[in-house]
């Protein structure tokens, strides 16, 4: 391992202690309270378990990170952080003082969210070929370019204060669901369906996609042609699977928060889907500005669905058959 792999991970293991280490002493502090009255910020945090999430997002990933960010020069840690804060904050949300919860279903969240959390922590190691911080996402290299001098301060919005609400947003139901104690029902069951089908969707489309970037990577090497587009397995029927993959997870979130009479938390998975339709956006125009695919992937968007898996157009059809 080189020595900045391993800075970077050394700072990713240490950057969530701040928040972990306060909620704890929180905690503890409570359970040695003794029925005292507790002074105002301790009662504040008692009373407030959402606000308090946020107070600890903001200081410790949007600030925190952002300060990281500017002196390695790279926002690469958000991206990671993405497969790890919903784990946290489940945790969070089922040990806060005033979390009342049906224990069956908090085991199956917890369990769907750790088996969610692997699945996209492994992909993003992998597309990363096993590298902390190698580089941060494509997205953010342009907005630094696009934005110039600017984008130390602009940086702050746009990569981390963004990321709270989209985070705490989808992260809702996770709040619902130790926040209301009721049975377990059928819906559990359905949200929970919902959830592995988007988890085994994204880890396939994913798989597809990392082996469809390897070879056209050795292609290259051998000064190969390489192939254009990704038009087979899960990739035949949706532009975007592994997208599609995703939003079913948190949409089935959003079945289980309903089914406990929180609907509204719909909020935050609506905001996030409507993020990733304008980054699909980006990614299209990205692939359309590569000479050797562009072609390939303009008939590729007329005949195959944007996300939701379905068949090829007639247009395809017919092209195979005079193929």
């Amino acid at each position: 391992m080189s020595s900045s792999n391993l800075k970077n991970a050394v700072v990713a293991f240490l950057v969530p202690l701040p928040s972990i280490l306060f909620y704890l002493y929180f905690l503890n502090h409570l359970q040695s309270n003794n029925g005292a009255s507790l002074s105002p910020i301790w009662s504040w945090c008692f009373h407030h378990p959402l606000l308090l999430a946020n107070v600890l997002f903001f200081f410790n990933v949007n600030v925190l990170f952002w300060v990281i960010g500017h002196i390695q020069c790279s926002n690469w840690m958000i991206d990671l952080y993405w497969t790890v804060i919903p784990v946290l904050l489940v945790y969070y949300y089922a040990a806060h003082p005033l979390a009342q919860f049906d224990r069956r279903r908090s085991k199956l969240v917890i369990v769907l969210t750790w088996v969610w959390s692997i699945r996209l922590t492994h992909n993003y190691f992998r597309r990363e070929n096993w590298q902390w911080g190698a580089r941060e996402d494509w997205r953010f290299t342009d907005m630094r370019r696009q934005y110039g001098k600017h984008w130390w301060w602009m940086s702050f919005f746009a990569v981390y204060f963004s990321q709270q609400i989209f985070l705490i947003g989808i992260c809702l139901p996770l709040y619902v669901v130790h926040s209301v104690d009721k049975p377990l029902n059928i819906w559990d069951f359905v949200a929970a369906l919902l959830c592995l089908c988007g988890i085994v969707i994204a880890y396939f489309a994913d798989t597809q996609l990392h082996d469809f970037v390897t070879r056209n990577s050795e292609l290259k090497d051998l000064g190969k042609p390489m192939v254009p587009n990704l038009d087979r397995g899960l990739w035949r029927y949706s532009r975007h699977p592994n997208y599609f993959g995703e939003q079913l997870w948190w949409w089935g979130l959003v079945v289980l928060a309903w089914s406990l009479g929180q609907g509204w938390t719909f909020v935050g998975a609506l905001i996030n889907s409507m993020c990733l339709a304008y980054v699909t956006v980006l990614v299209e125009q990205r692939m359309l500005k590569q000479e050797y695919r562009a072609e390939a992937y303009r008939l590729y968007q007329k005949t195959t669905s944007a996300c939701v898996p379905w068949f090829k157009s007639s247009a395809v059809a017919v092209k195979d058959k005079h193929t």
